[in-house]
């Protein structure tokens, strides 16, 4: 109760991020009961499909873990334990609120995808993608309530882990593990092939591996920034972005690991027949997956800037100009584009030469 209070208070930025979570579900909710039609019509190769549907699936639960961590209701403020609302009772808050918007999306998934196979009648457009979702053939529905149940049961468990009480991160990251695990993604795509089995399995051991050097290479970024006799700017600008790291670090590395499977597919399929593992809503999975990774990193972005409120007021108290702080914020955007760039081009041609081995 406590939660939709909050929710229904919020001010419409914040309403706005979760609808976007509520949208961001509800195309990841249609894609997996998609899954399931063309499982229940071509049981063969429905095993990769559904791996391939987890990535969507993935983004979209970090993309909710970051609203939530960015929503002002759950965010910790003096005199709040006096009312009963410590850190734990926020982090519960902030888990209902992501479910309530996860059920949402999935809700709006569920009749959509009925409304689209014409068994929702009544509004426009009924039935008219029968054909492509298979309406000639019942949907099991135990299996399609557990899909959809399945986006806000991960979304608000990685909430509730994301925001439990906890030490803060430590500036410095180990970044030899993230390349490590990397490594071992780009051996599991050579071992499969392109049309293996184990290609999914590749692809998200190589994106996890890039989202554990995120960190370790936007700390990079901050060193590189301070080399060779800094002055006051790049010293702003460097420190700032290690101290940030660990919490820019991660959904930087996920998008640079979309950034080089997009550019490894659109390398490959002059050479390599590829095929579109979702077939006909390949496409718009695809712009899920991208537009929920960047979204993601734009709120981290977001919620770095208001725990940094008080350090920008500080400065200003003391005289620095507002220019120097728009300076130092674009020399730490130039310095992760330089690092993350030639990253994304590595690691595309390395899948590249995996798959084509």
């Amino acid at each position: 109760m406590l939660a939709l209070r909050l929710a229904r208070g919020s001010r419409p930025l914040v309403q706005l991020r979760r609808l976007l979570v509520a949208a961001a579900c509800a195309g990841t909710g249609f894609l997996l009961l998609y899954v399931l039609a063309e499982a229940t019509a071509r049981p063969a190769g429905s095993f990769p499909r559904l791996l391939w549907a987890m990535v969507p699936l993935a983004v979209t639960v970090q993309f909710a873990v970051a609203v939530a961590r960015t929503d002002p209701a759950t965010r910790p403020r003096e005199g709040l334990d006096a009312v009963g609302l410590g850190p734990v009772r926020l982090t519960l808050v902030a888990t209902v609120s992501t479910a309530i918007a996860c059920t949402l999306g999935s809700a709006l998934a569920l009749a959509a995808f009925l409304h689209l196979r014409g068994e929702l009648t009544g509004l426009p457009f009924d039935g008219a993608a029968a054909a492509l979702l298979h309406a000639d053939r019942p949907l099991p529905v135990a299996a399609a309530l557990t899909l959809l149940a399945l986006i806000p049961l991960s979304a608000s468990a990685a909430t509730a882990l994301a925001l439990r009480p906890h030490p803060p991160l430590a500036p410095q990251t180990a970044l030899p593990w993230g390349i490590a695990v990397t490594a071992c993604g780009l051996a599991a795509l050579a071992y499969a092939g392109p049309g293996g089995a184990g290609t999914p399995a590749g692809w998200a051991v190589t994106a996890v591996g890039l989202s554990l050097a995120g960190p370790g290479l936007a700390y990079a970024c901050g060193a590189l920034v301070q080399a060779v006799r800094p002055g006051a700017l790049r010293l702003l600008a460097g420190r700032t972005l290690q101290e940030e790291a660990p919490r820019l670090g991660r959904p930087l590395g996920v998008l640079c690991a979309i950034g080089a499977g997009a550019l490894t597919a659109a390398a490959l399929p002059a050479r390599v027949g590829l095929g579109v593992p979702l077939g006909p809503l390949t496409g718009p999975a695809c712009a899920l997956v991208v537009l929920c990774a960047a979204a993601t990193l734009i709120t981290r972005a977001v919620e770095v800037r208001q725990d940094r409120s008080d350090t920008r007021t500080a400065l200003r108290d003391m005289g620095t100009p507002g220019a120097v702080l728009r300076k130092a914020a674009t020399l730490r955007a130039t310095a992760l584009a330089a690092v993350c760039g030639p990253v994304v081009w590595g690691v595309a041609q390395l899948t590249s030469l995996a798959l084509t081995r």
